[in-house]
């Protein structure tokens, strides 16, 4: 496949990716114990395989805290670098105070968060981006899509709150916004900020897609560098529908999630300015040289994602690392003698 835009680098702030693929966070159940040789190895190989920007797992803000595991994961980013890639790492935050479960609304039989302990929370993200930045990292992103603590925040679905955290979109943006601009502090300008937001259209009680544009110019506003739109594909419509209306909306680069593992509508989607940068996920777990090979013009030579879900999801949910069934190299690469 002839590729105009797929290869072309990028520079955002003081990084240059070499390209404009993605491998997005996803989690391995390989970092559980702390950074060993399987997950370095599995983030190597990704790496080498071509990727132009590789995000780490979403990983507890109160990990970050651990000076051992920051240790750790500067070995990480290293590994990253070495193989040509630029290394963020996604920051994810429990509904836990304490050991406690809470939830946002008083849902699920646990209690409601308290507005005092939401203050604390943009904190929380500050110090973990700010090891991320001490561990070599090149950025680090906000997890705040796919229904998590975040993203409960900003659903009028989800969020039933009365209080500053709650309400219009003014209240449920504030947490997301706050985490933001305390770690935009926390690390200077010097390190790019991501904030992973999911658009919807059309769920009922759910927030729309011009509450979403409004809240990703204000995430931008905030300092973001990057906005990270997962899903970003209308439901039955093309590519990265989504990504594109919010693209139009904010200066900031954007990256589109889901059906990019097909080379040319990834080549759709930035050709047509949809985004600025197209992930991976799945396509990568089966085959960390998916980048190389499209770049070769050898695209049949891919091992192809089957979403049959069972070396990927169907393990995540066992408990064990996970691996692709359409390659048995997947998730062993540490196993190789060289």
């Amino acid at each position: 496949m002839a590729s105009r835009y797929l290869f072309k680098p990028l520079h955002v702030k003081h990084v240059n990716l070499r390209n404009r693929v993605v491998m997005p966070p996803m989690v391995s159940n390989m970092m559980r114990e702390g950074v060993g040789e399987q997950a370095l190895c599995w983030y190597a190989e990704r790496a080498k395989g071509g990727v132009g920007l590789v995000i780490v797992e979403a990983l507890w803000v109160e990990r970050f805290t651990d000076e051992t595991f920051v240790r750790q994961l500067r070995s990480l980013s290293g590994k990253i670098h070495v193989a040509g890639a630029a290394a963020a790492i996604q920051l994810f935050r429990r509904p836990i105070v304490g050991d406690e479960p809470v939830s946002i609304s008083g849902e699920g039989g646990h209690r409601q968060i308290t507005a005092e302990e939401l203050a604390r929370v943009p904190e929380e993200f500050a110090t973990a981006a700010k090891a991320a930045k001490q561990a070599g990292f090149d950025g680090a992103e906000i997890h705040g899509a796919h229904g998590f603590f975040l993203n409960q925040f900003f659903s009028p679905k989800t969020n039933k709150r009365n209080d500053l955290y709650g309400g219009l979109l003014e209240g449920r943006s504030r947490l997301g916004l706050e985490s933001a601009r305390a770690a935009r502090r926390a690390v200077g300008d010097d390190f790019l900020l991501l904030y992973r937001h999911t658009a919807e259209e059309g769920i009922p009680n759910g927030y729309s897609l011009t509450d979403s544009i409004a809240f990703c110019q204000k995430l931008a506003e905030a300092g973001v560098d990057v906005l990270d739109i997962s899903p970003s594909t209308r439901r039955g419509g093309a590519h990265s529908g989504l990504a594109a209306s919010i693209k139009k909306a904010v200066s900031v680069p954007v990256i589109a999630v889901g059906g990019m593992n097909d080379p040319e509508a990834a080549e759709a989607s930035l050709s047509s300015r949809s985004c600025d940068l197209c992930a991976i996920g799945r396509g990568l777990i089966a085959d960390a040289h998916w980048v190389q090979k499209v770049k070769a013009g050898k695209e049949g030579d891919i091992i192809v994602c089957e979403e049959c879900n069972e070396g990927c999801f169907g393990r995540l949910r066992s408990g064990v690392p996970i691996g692709c069934t359409q390659n048995s190299e997947s998730g062993n690469e540490y196993l190789r003698r060289e």
